[in-house]
């Protein structure tokens, strides 16, 4: 029985890479040009961020196909490309955490020369050394790096709670400020990206957690993420219930649906680039732990196989140059991995999410939370587990010490099924990272 099931998986995957070279066959013939070096990325996916990286990113870097995938069909994709020996993919641009995988099974070209030119370039080492993902050799080249911050309309300054510093903003005082604003306008004015597409997992596991346990999975069940979840049940009396249709933000925020809201800087940017003058951007709120914070490094890496290493490596040296990191900076609001000056004539509305990103990082209660590493194809379920404690205790008022029993149930069986070790903020782990 085994062996079926291992037997069925593999026809599976080569049914998938079938599909896929088929798919690329007839975009190939469908096509004026054929593209020589397929670049596939989970990485601006959006139609408006995908148009921007092939019309402008990618105008000097030859015949490149851009193609966007959602992080579990990349890693299937990755997987099945590799057991077929099969190669469409010649670049990939993904997280730090869903290349992690890659370079475990040593499915990944080597870049140590384009590496060392890039340091000479301004590349800071520091940086560099992140894309080793702990082996000897420079396994991704970092792209482009970014975070998640919280945006306000300057009107609802005047609802803040009397001296409270925007920049050092607490949970208590967030609510404090929520509760105001209601009693002024009527509506709660706070919004979170909590729709299908939205990203409200990624606050769960680079800031509420952090914030209120210091960790993301070990303390996933403790009780201190149980008062840190009656804390966030009192902070959602003051959150729009459209949250949960919210993808993007930066919408509800240029509406004048919500005048405060969290989101990855690169969903609130087209809001505050069109009206700099209206918003103010700032870290998120701290808990008893800390000021949770989540650095997002996407990384290029060359996939062994791949058949043009040639036109992706053009790629990379087209992405990592001082212009186009700039000009990413400037479209997408992702900001360089270069040691770059911003120019001072940069758009006022990314110089302001990039004054917040700085202002988070300097933070002297700030603690780190990397991007899940080493879940493999289980990125999607570990996200689950956090938007299904959500739904139960926030939306649905179920009592959340039955909710977090089962729901640490599920994450344990997740980590030891991924054999996936503790990250950073939990203490490191010797095998599965334990839920305790």
């Amino acid at each position: 029985m085994h062996f079926k099931t291992n037997k069925m998986k593999e026809e599976k995957m080569k049914h998938i890479v079938s599909l896929t070279i088929l798919a690329s066959t007839v975009v190939a013939f469908a096509s004026p040009v054929l593209a020589q070096t397929v670049f596939v990325s989970t990485q601006l996916r959006p139609i408006e961020e995908a148009t921007v990286v092939r019309q402008d990113l990618l105008k000097d870097a030859g015949k490149v196909d851009y193609v966007v995938e959602e992080p579990p069909q990349f890693a299937v994709r990755m997987q099945a490309e590799a057991q077929a020996g099969k190669h469409t993919v010649s670049l990939v641009g993904a997280l730090h955490g869903e290349l992690s995988p890659l370079a475990d099974k040593g499915q990944l070209e080597p870049l140590d020369e384009l590496a060392k030119k890039l340091a000479a370039g301004g590349m800071p080492q520091s940086v560099l050394d992140l894309g080793k993902l702990g082996k000897p050799t420079q396994q991704y080249i970092p792209w482009m790096q970014a975070t998640y911050v919280m945006a306000a309309k300057k009107e609802a300054l005047q609802y803040l709670p009397k001296g409270v510093d925007i920049n050092a903003l607490t949970y208590d005082q967030l609510i404090e400020w929520g509760k105001n604003m209601q009693a002024a306008t009527g509506q709660p004015q706070i919004g979170f990206p909590a729709g299908p597409k939205g990203l409200m997992a990624r606050y769960f596991q680079g800031y509420f957690y952090p914030s209120f346990t210091g960790g993301v999975v070990r303390t996933f069940k403790n009780a201190d993420a149980a008062a840190g979840w009656e804390k966030l049940k009192a902070l959602w009396a003051y959150v729009t219930p459209n949250s949960t249709n919210y993808d993007f933000m930066q919408e509800p925020l240029a509406s004048g649906e919500v005048m405060v809201a969290w989101d990855h800087v690169a969903r609130l940017k087209n809001a505050i680039s069109a009206a700099p003058d209206d918003y103010v951007v700032f870290p998120a709120p701290a808990g008893p732990k800390g000021r949770g914070y989540m650095p997002v490094l996407a990384g290029l890496a060359i996939p062994k196989g791949a058949p043009d290493t040639a036109g992706a490596m053009k790629v990379i040296e087209t992405l990592t140059t001082e212009k186009t990191q700039l000009l990413t900076a400037s479209k997408v609001g992702f900001f360089p991995t270069l040691n770059v000056q911003l120019p001072p004539d940069l758009d006022k509305g990314v110089a302001l999410l990039a004054g917040a990103v700085t202002k988070t990082q300097g933070s002297k209660d700030a603690v780190i939370s990397l991007l899940p590493v080493g879940l493999g194809d289980k990125g999607g379920e570990f996200n689950k587990v956090y938007m299904d404690a959500f739904q139960r205790i926030v939306l649905q008022n179920e009592p959340v010490a039955d909710v977090l029993a089962k729901q640490g149930a599920t994450m344990a069986k997740l980590m030891t099924d991924a054999k996936a070790p503790c990250w950073a903020p939990d203490a490191k782990s010797d095998g599965a990272c334990p839920v305790q």
